[in-house]
């Protein structure tokens, strides 16, 4: 049996990003009638979601906590979309999913423990304590900023623009954001020479 090991790179980026992309293709590409689109895209999500946890686990041996909350969240909420036929579940996944972390990441600040040290440890090597926490503070942050724009998207817009805004607005806006840190990490100890890649944020 091989060890537990985390996900790096095309693997991580694959696991994380590649069951959006799938919900992306599906709602542009489908052969079906315009207001069904977004319900056989929820159905294709739900099913790389499922396939993306089942990869994690045969091939790192272990699903982080993150990947099983949205899996769990996905796969509730698109069961829900396609019960009811209401697309409303499916567009407040993202706004949940950014509450939660934003919350996980500010009581990991307020007990003092970093939790993004846990995820993202192998990505920053020689990162400070100090850096950690205002990484994390950042994040948490952003995650709030992203859940009020969700909500804000959502409410106010048809669903082909809320769908266009996930793909060149809310995953751009967080490669930006993860980038937009790098002088910040620099300046608290981030080990440049080790040239291990950037990881960003969850994407949701």
């Amino acid at each position: 049996m091989s060890e537990r090991s985390e996900p790096q790179g095309s693997a991580r980026l694959l696991i994380d990003l590649g069951p959006l992309l799938v919900f992306f293709a599906v709602n542009f590409f489908a052969p079906v009638p315009p207001l069904t689109k977004i319900f056989v895209a929820t159905g294709a999500f739900m099913a790389a979601m499922v396939t993306a946890m089942i990869y994690s686990a045969f091939r790192f041996r272990h699903i982080s906590p993150l990947l099983w909350f949205s899996g769990i969240m996905v796969v509730v909420l698109g069961g829900v979309t396609l019960w009811l036929h209401d697309e409303t579940f499916i567009k407040l996944k993202p706004t949940i999913y950014y509450v939660f972390v934003a919350a996980l990441l500010g009581f990991g600040l307020w007990k003092d423990r970093p939790l993004l040290r846990t995820v993202l440890g192998s990505a920053y090597p020689g990162l400070s304590d100090l850096g950690w926490r205002k990484l994390t503070r950042n994040w948490a942050l952003f995650f709030l900023f992203m859940a009020a724009l969700n909500e804000a998207v959502w409410r106010s817009t048809s669903t082909d623009f809320w769908v266009s805004f996930k793909l060149w607005g809310a995953i751009p806006l967080t490669f930006l954001f993860a980038a937009a840190n790098l002088p910040m990490l620099m300046r608290h100890g981030l080990a440049t020479e080790e040239k291990k890649p950037v990881e960003a944020g969850p994407v949701e």
